[in-house]
């Protein structure tokens, strides 16, 4: 109708004023009916005949231009159509020849605000000369026309996205002239009745600093100073709020970057890796590759402030590019990828389905011999035996025939040497384990003078040697006999000069020779519930401009370094007023530490071992402290985009002078917490190929209790290699031979020399009954595993907790024992534990990763983990379940990720029914028991999505390759709680 009646201005005056009320009561629900009924189009074309009358009608002009920027936003391609219409420099003239007709420019700026969103427009309106027609419409402060100026601000700031127009303005010195029309409406607007013009102003900065030029030209206008003042004097008024925060991104964003002061983003140790022949099956060295210079010299606009990041199976939220959606992949296929020859080599792992119990029966009722359990001495021997025979179970008839003999006392074949320890030898197996049941002499670790004289009671943490009161002498050497659980609840077991000796068998690249103080004591939770922290408002926005200030006044930075792996010689004066630093012990990791303040610190940690970037684990011991006094401790090079140290997560602190007044507890402390990105940019290379991508920081304040105190700060309770030993030592000497399986066996040695432990699990048999025997040897194998993350130390606590449980009379456990045989793996990376890496091996690389094509020299914990399972896959024998213990960052609770196809195909464009699949739904079986059953555990957090990036992750090939349907990784917060009992507040 429109179209129709161009020669009538009245009726089309109309027409369009009952289509402005109509869009304006109807909101943008009606404006998106006016787009799919070509309304843009429409009303592109009067405007277009409008413009050819001279002179243009006015009020023509204005209701067109009026209607087009309340429906343009909902028209994604209004400005490819204004362009082919030429509707561009329609408007774009208008504002051009009336500049004093504001009623005219002011519905033209709205529409030429629009048309920019599209960058070619930009482009072709910058060229037309609109960045300079802009700033003779903005100026500075005035009561009159804000309106407008408030306009012409949101257009300018969205002509400055693009790159083109920023360097134009930049060329000709409006960057300054923004700084100075910023400032005069800050000076003149003592009311703030003019927020929003502040704040389009600030948008016009942050637009043209986005490239290298405009962030120089803002340095050079001294717009860091400028900001800084200005939002120093905001900071009283909540309500100017946006303003400081939109001109904390704006100075955070043009500080200098800088590369971390390190001679080299690689480790500070170094460990040769064994070279692989082309001929093997990886062909590659795993070198480095050089560090390269910062990404800062490019011209692209900066990263966003809310980024994604992959890690492991730890985010809810999926990329559809990600998910596997061929369903041939996705289908599990048993295979054993490995000649059944080769995998012989595990039988020796496996003596429970073989093991007599020494029963003897008459000959006609033998069992087919078995051979004894393989030794490194008799490979060749245990390859006769047949790899898929199991236990030939007799007809019941048979079995009511069999002579019962009663088990042996396996406590009559212990051998006792001397008065303090025995040498306990198990049946028909070549290892013999050393259970201490006599405290050995006092080991005196390497350590602070602060100890010299002191007598340590630690009560009943230390339960060798420390009797309570009343008790009788149970444990004296004279009686000889072995501490068993007697008890349901396991007792935290720790043996201070048990783990002295454990130390001194674990090898680290760097040779540790101290002991930390919490490793060597041990420790106990504190006796109070531990509230997530709730952060003080404003605390990173402060953090942040005080970071700004180091730019500014130099002068106060002291820029002294106390502490350096890469330089030995570094020392600082004992009469220095300044903290000391050490991480210099097993797990530890702080590389660098430079002094700030008098009283701020910035700590650098240390890249994994032949690797150049996973910074976040860190544990590290503090002295030299005064009471009184907060100390600001500044973690620089953080790599992930957000940390639940921003949602009350604190580090956690061990003082040694608390220890000696018997309370040794690992504390949650530190204010003014929060986890933000910093100026020092990261390499292309440590960020995997990615450019412009900065580090992050975890800055937290400690007020400490006691002077010259020994304090230790760790990302999470530590859990090290030597205390693993220990505790698995302590539980095999503890346990009770006639009642539980316990066998620890060496899966294989890492790169390093060190131990790999297998634990194998279960209820003795009944009785020699052969009925008995036979439900022993068929019951279902739970295979677990844990820590191939070092930095996920809650994995290791979990995967403690689980061997005590199992360990202990406990009727559960009991029962659990008697159903199953648990195989378990607590400690994946036994090398990046020792030597302090945050996530990968002496190989640099990720182990859980490596699940599809392991390889035996360059991840033997791996191939042989993957071996044990794919033998049981061999001998038929599948685990009912496998689940892998991690610890997730950025999520609170407990949860698992499991493997689905028909859920993995919901996560996509393909319809799971038209696949014609068949899925058993027990995979979500354990997760809903725990549900019901855990407080901790949360199934919304629950996922069993397959994803390409985790194909080679231990929770998917065990699943597709071996064929266990319920393969889970169980993720455990490093936080805390947000629900069920464990939920704390203040």
């Amino acid at each position: 109708f429109l179209l129709q009646n161009t020669k009538d201005p009245q009726t089309i005056l109309n027409i369009l004023n009952i289509l402005i009320e109509v869009v304006s009561v109807g909101g943008g629900r009606r404006a998106s009916v006016l787009v799919t009924k070509g309304g843009t189009q429409i009303l592109l074309q009067l405007l277009l005949t409008a413009s050819k009358d001279s002179p243009p009608n006015e009020e023509l002009m204005v209701l067109l231009h009026t209607l087009l920027a309340k429906i343009g936003p909902k028209d994604k391609k209004i400005g490819m159509k204004a362009r082919i219409n030429g509707a561009l420099n329609i408007s774009l003239n208008l504002v051009k020849q009336n500049l004093q007709n504001h009623r005219l420019i002011l519905p033209c700026l709205q529409v030429l605000r629009v048309y920019s969103t599209n960058s070619v427009n930009a482009v072709s309106l910058g060229k037309n000369g609109v960045v300079e027609l802009m700033f003779k419409i903005i100026g500075p402060f005035s009561k009159k026309n804000t309106s407008l100026m408030k306009v012409a601000l949101d257009t300018l700031a969205a002509l400055l996205k693009s790159k083109t127009n920023a360097r134009r303005a930049v060329d000709r010195g409006y960057v300054q002239v923004l700084l100075t029309i910023y400032v005069d409406w800050h000076r003149h607007d003592s009311r703030h009745r003019y927020m929003l013009i502040r704040k389009g102003v600030l948008q016009c900065i942050k637009s043209v600093t986005n490239i290298k030029l405009g962030r120089k030209a803002f340095i050079d206008a001294n717009g860091m100073k400028i900001l800084y003042n200005t939002s120093q004097e905001c900071l009283a008024v909540r309500t100017l709020d946006p303003l400081v925060n939109t001109s904390s991104l704006i100075m955070r964003k043009c500080f200098p970057k800088n590369r971390l002061p390190l001679p080299t983003i690689k480790s500070a140790f170094h460990f040769q890796l064994p070279v692989i022949p082309a001929s093997g099956p990886v062909a590659q060295l795993y070198n480095l590759p050089p560090d390269d210079e910062s990404d800062d010299n490019d011209d692209a606009e900066t990263e966003s402030e809310i980024e994604t990041e992959n890690d492991d199976d730890k985010d809810q939220h999926f990329k559809n590019d990600d998910i596997e959606t061929d369903i041939n992949k996705l289908k599990p296929r048993q295979e054993l990828g490995r000649p059944i020859e080769e995998l012989k080599m595990y039988e020796q792992f496996f003596p429970e389905l073989s093991e007599s119990f020494q029963v003897k029966r008459p000959a006609f009722l033998e069992l087919p011999k078995k051979g004894s359990i393989k030794d490194s001495s008799s490979d060749q021997q245990s390859d006769q035996r047949n790899l898929l025979s199991s236990c030939q179970c007799l007809s019941q008839e048979i079995v009511k025939g069999l002579d019962r003999i009663s088990l042996q006392n396996s406590a009559k074949n212990d051998q006792y040497y001397g008065t303090g320890c025995v040498i306990k030898k198990e049946s028909k197996t070549s290892l013999t384990t050393l259970a201490c049941s006599k405290p050995c002499e006092h080991v005196s670790p390497c350590g602070s003078s602060l100890f010299e004289g002191s007598s340590v009671q630690l009560g009943k943490l230390c339960c060798t040697g420390v009797d309570s009161e009343g008790e009788e002498d149970s444990r004296s050497s004279s009686s000889g006999e072995q501490v068993m659980l007697e008890v349901s609840d396991v007792s935290p077991v720790h043996d201070c000069d048990l783990y002295i000796e454990m130390v001194k068998t674990t090898k680290s690249i760097p040779e540790y020779s101290e002991v930390a103080y919490p490793d060597y004591f041990g420790h106990i939770p504190p006796p109070f519930k531990e509230p997530i922290l709730e952060r003080p408002y404003g605390v990173q926005r402060t953090k942040i401009s005080q970071d700004i200030e180091r730019l500014i006044y130099q002068n106060d930075i002291i820029d002294r370094v106390v502490y350096d792996l890469d330089n030995v010689s570094c020392s600082v004066p004992e009469e220095a007023d300044v903290l000391k630093f050490n991480s210099k012990f097993e797990s530890g990791n702080l590389r660098k530490v430079i002094q700030i303040r008098k009283n701020e610190y910035d700590l650098i940690l240390n890249s994994d071992i032949n690797s150049n970037h996973y910074h976040q684990w860190f544990y590290f011991e503090v002295s030299g402290m005064k009471t009184g006094i907060g100390y600001r401790f500044n973690i620089i090079n953080c790599e992930k985009s957000n940390s639940q140290f921003n949602y009350g997560m604190q580090p956690l602190m061990y003082s040694v002078q608390e220890a000696l007044n018997s309370r040794p507890c690992w504390t949650r402390v530190g204010t003014d917490i929060c986890y933000y990105k910093n100026h020092f940019s990261r390499s292309s290379i440590a960020a995997g190929g990615q450019k412009g991508k900065s580090y992050y920081t975890i800055t937290f304040t400690v007020t400490f209790q006691h002077k010259d105190d020994v304090c230790y700060f760790a990302y999470h309770y530590p859990y090290t290699y030597s205390t693993l030993k220990m505790h698995l030592q302590k539980l095999e000497s503890m346990h009770n031979p006639q009642q539980i399986y316990f066998r620890q066996d060496v899966l294989c040695e890492t790169l390093a020399g060190n131990s790999c432990p297998l634990v194998t699990i279960t209820a003795m048999p009944e009785s020699n009954y052969y009925e008995h025997i036979c439900q022993f040897r068929n019951r279902p194998y739970i295979f677990l595993s844990a820590r191939v993350h070092p930095g996920e130390t809650n994995a290791s606590w979990v995967m403690k907790g689980t061997l005590e449980y199992l360990m202990s009379n406990n009727p559960s456990a009991q029962c659990l024992r008697e159903s199953y045989i648990f195989k378990i793996i607590p400690m994946l990376n036994p090398d990046g534990v020792i030597n302090g890496n945050h996530r990968c091996s002496l190989s640099g690389e990720d182990l859980n990763r490596q699940w599809q094509n392991p390889n035996p020299d360059l991840h033997p914990t791996i191939y042989h983990a993957k071996g044990l399972l794919q033998y049981l896959a061999a001998i038929k024998r599948l685990p009912l379940v496998y689940c892998d213990y991690h610890g997730h960052s950025r999520k609170k609770n407990v949860f698992m990720y499991g493997c689905s196809i028909k859920e993995t195909m919901w996560h996509t464009n393909v319809n799971a029914a038209s696949c014609d699949l068949m899925e058993d739904p027990g995979y979500r079986a354990l997760p809903k028991i725990l549900s019901q059953t855990a407080p901790a555990f949360c199934m919304g957090s629950c996922s069993f999505v397959v994803e390409k990036s985790k194909e080679s992750t231990a929770r998917v090939v065990v699943w597709r390759e071996i064929g266990v349907q319920r393969s889970y990784t169980m993720e455990s917060t490093l936080c805390g709680c947000d629900q069920g009992k464990y939920k704390v507040r203040k």
